[in-house]
């Protein structure tokens, strides 16, 4: 099953949520409209929406409340790009200018702003405590793991550890919270909310791990952006952590200044030392170990469409080529 077969199955709720998305943003300010418009509508695949949905449909959930959770949870993802790209000082993002490249940095973070503020709005409007205490610790997590990756950048000695913890905070969480909500509204057991959740949290863990690989090894044009960002901003993702704990001595320092300075001046030498110590191949068994584990949880649903859907979707986090 391939994501536009995916998407059909929710075709009709996920129109509902971009339309609750526009109604949403804020019609009586231009800059919000135009800047929260361009970031929304500029290519992305509605992930973590599509798991609310999905998930709430495998439940047989009856309700409303899943297009609005859906377009809460884009609402918050929106805002963490939006600042991400501020932090990062991208240019680029899915091949198209990023929104402060266009309307400068202020812009950018105040919006940012307003998503996250607006996104609290529309919790309090499915009266449900539970929800609004899922969707809070998931935010504050999010925000958490974007001020460890702040400190874990330009330094050569980020462990595994460190670094797991940062995109099991920054990325995962919000794939997690997106499918623990259709179990939460569907009212399952403790058991089977959990274990949503930690659906989520695995694939949030593995499709992040696959857009470390790609930073080394991708199409630029496919990813929208260049190879070696993350090496020129001196992030130090597991591919680049596995090198440089196996390489030579030499290797290694270049890979150690590379990570403190930022540079990718040595960038042909660094790919070898990836190749060499097959970075790649180790990063990439994890995350179809973090697959296999998406997989398993997802034990507790019954068989439907809505099941093999989210099966599939666990597999394309890592069989992607952007």
């Amino acid at each position: 099953m391939q994501l536009q077969e995916i998407r059909q199955l929710v075709s009709q709720d996920m129109a509902k949520v971009n339309q609750h998305i526009t109604t949403h943003l804020h019609p009586e300010i231009e800059l919000i409209n135009e800047l929260g418009h361009y970031i929304i509508d500029s290519g992305g695949k509605r992930l973590r929406p599509l798991l609310v949905l999905l998930s709430a449909n495998a439940f047989q959930y009856i309700g409303d409340h899943h297009i609005r959770l859906a377009a809460i949870v884009e609402f918050i993802h929106t805002a963490t790009l939006l600042h991400d790209d501020v932090v990062d000082a991208s240019l680029l993002r899915r091949g198209n200018e990023t929104a402060n490249a266009i309307w400068g940095d202020q812009s950018s973070v105040l919006v940012g702003d307003y998503l996250f503020s607006r996104s609290f709005q529309l919790m309090v409007e499915v009266k449900s405590l539970r929800v609004m205490e899922l969707l809070a610790n998931a935010s504050n997590t999010i925000a958490a793991g974007e001020v460890q990756q702040l400190i874990n950048c330009h330094d050569p000695d980020t462990t595994e550890e460190r670094y797991y913890q940062v995109i099991t905070d920054k990325t995962a969480k919000l794939f997690s919270a997106a499918s623990e909500l259709g179990a939460l509204i569907s009212q399952q057991s403790e058991v089977t909310i959990q274990a949503m959740a930690d659906y989520g949290l695995s694939i949030g863990i593995a499709f992040q791990l696959m857009d470390d690989i790609l930073d080394y090894k991708g199409d630029p044009k496919a990813m929208g952006k260049n190879i070696g960002d993350d090496l020129a901003e001196g992030k130090p993702t597991l591919p680049l952590i596995h090198a440089l704990k196996n390489a030579d001595a030499k290797t290694k320092t270049i890979i150690r200044n590379a990570i403190i300075k930022g540079d990718i001046e040595n960038m042909p030498a660094i790919q070898a030392a990836i190749n060499d110590t097959k970075a790649i191949e180790y990063t990439y068994l994890a995350a179809k170990n973090y697959v296999n584990n998406a997989i398993n949880c997802l034990s507790v649903l019954k068989e439907s469409p809505y099941k093999k859907a989210l099966i599939a979707l666990a597999n394309l986090s890592i069989d992607r080529c952007d």
